[in-house]
Formats: C-alpha cells, structure tokens, sequence
C-alpha cells in the first residue's frame, strides 16, 4: 500500500470486527508513528491506550457521567466554535445526515439517533481505545503538530488493515478523564480515537464524507 491509498482509503470507520490487536502490535504501531513531523522535536504528545477491562472502565465511566450531566462537563474548548459560520456548518450537518441515510435512521426517529451517538462512549465497540494527551500550556503549533501524530497513526493503521476514527467527543468530560488516568496538573485529554479491524458489511462504513473541490480552498499564483 502507498501513501495516496491510504489517504484515499482512510475513513471514520465506526464499525469493528471482534479481533484484537495485541499489545507488541499496538508498541510497533506507535514507535512507527513517532516520526510524524514535530516542530522543534518537542513531541509534545502522550498517548494512553486501552483495551480489555480498561477499556470497559473508561465505557462505565462515560455512561455514569453522562447519565447525570447529558451534555457533558464544561470545558473552554469546545468540539467547535460556538456559532459555526457557512460554509462549514452546512458540511457538518451534511456528513452527518449522510451518515444517518446509510443507517436508515430518519430525522424525526430523535431516539435512535441518540442511541447511535452514544455508541462514540463506547468506542463503536473497536477492541482498542486510544486517547491523546496534551499539556495546557502548549500552544497552536504543537496542537497541529498532535494533529500530524494522529493522522500518522491513522494512515499506519490503513496499511495495517485496520480502521480507526478520531473521537473529539470525548472532550465532553475531560474532567472525569483526567480524573481517571490521574493526569498531571495541567495535562488534558485532546481527543480519542477508536482502532480495529473494520467490519466491511456495515452500512455505517460505506459512508464517503464529501470534500470540497480544489478550487474551492486553493489559489494557485505564479504558474
């Protein structure tokens, strides 16, 4: 496999076969990742993976906050900007009905979107959970750069056959988190991300987010 397949290939897979990943994969995985671009060398990112009853622990716990605080804790970093401005909003509810068009899960079934949602908490049932750390005191450049790690690992996992979705949801409670792993004074969970061989006969899977044309997001001068 090359880079561009990967690339082309790569979706949120939020679908997963019940085959492990064992812990020497899950350590090769992530020393490959590491020569992901990093300014400075800082590396300024720290990964927790779970799997097996820790796995399950974080699960409990999501559903026991969540049962009590629906929307989540609060946090001064939002998912996204409070008011979403055109044209990204419309993207992001486009994926979204897109996503629930391959589930057959129409707008007025409000309860059944909700119980697909709260799969994220479980981590769409992938038999690895990883969760990246960053220190508060980090600034925008090596927020991007944790970016770049995460992509890399995203784009290993292709070429490993397995399949992988980000999972910024759970910065709804980086409270509980940094609670749970006993994080550093100013140590914070970013995002999650669930990992496994992807189930290929699930619709949920079949789902293509559309990108906008070049043209769209490019200018090209002095050609």
């Amino acid at each position: 496999m090359d880079v561009s397949q990967a690339v082309n290939q790569r979706i949120s897979t939020r679908a997963f076969l019940d085959k492990q990943i064992s812990a020497e994969e899950v350590r090769e995985w992530l020393a490959a990742a590491q020569r992901a671009p990093s300014g400075g060398n800082l590396q300024p990112w720290r990964v927790i993976a779970l799997t097996g009853e820790a796995k399950q622990e974080v699960v409990d716990l999501a559903q026991k906050s969540l049962a009590e605080s629906p929307r989540g804790e609060k946090t001064d970093r939002p998912i996204y900007p409070k008011e979403l401005w055109e044209p990204h909003e419309a993207r992001r509810r486009r994926v979204g009905e897109m996503m629930y068009e391959k589930l057959e899960i129409p707008r007025e079934d409000k309860a059944a979107r909700i119980q697909w949602f709260s799969r994220n908490f479980r981590f769409f049932d992938a038999p690895l959970a990883v969760f990246f750390v960053i220190d508060e005191r980090m600034g925008h450049g090596q927020w991007a750069h944790t970016g770049m790690f995460m992509q890399t690992l995203a784009l290993l996992a292709e070429e490993r056959g397995w399949g992988s979705c980000f999972q910024e949801c759970w910065g709804m409670l980086r409270s509980t988190l940094k609670t749970h792993f006993d994080l550093g004074e100013t140590e914070m969970v970013y995002s999650g991300m669930a990992v496994g061989c992807p189930d290929p006969d699930h619709a949920v899977n079949q789902l293509r987010a559309e990108r906008a044309d070049v043209d769209e997001f490019a200018e090209l001068k002095g050609f």
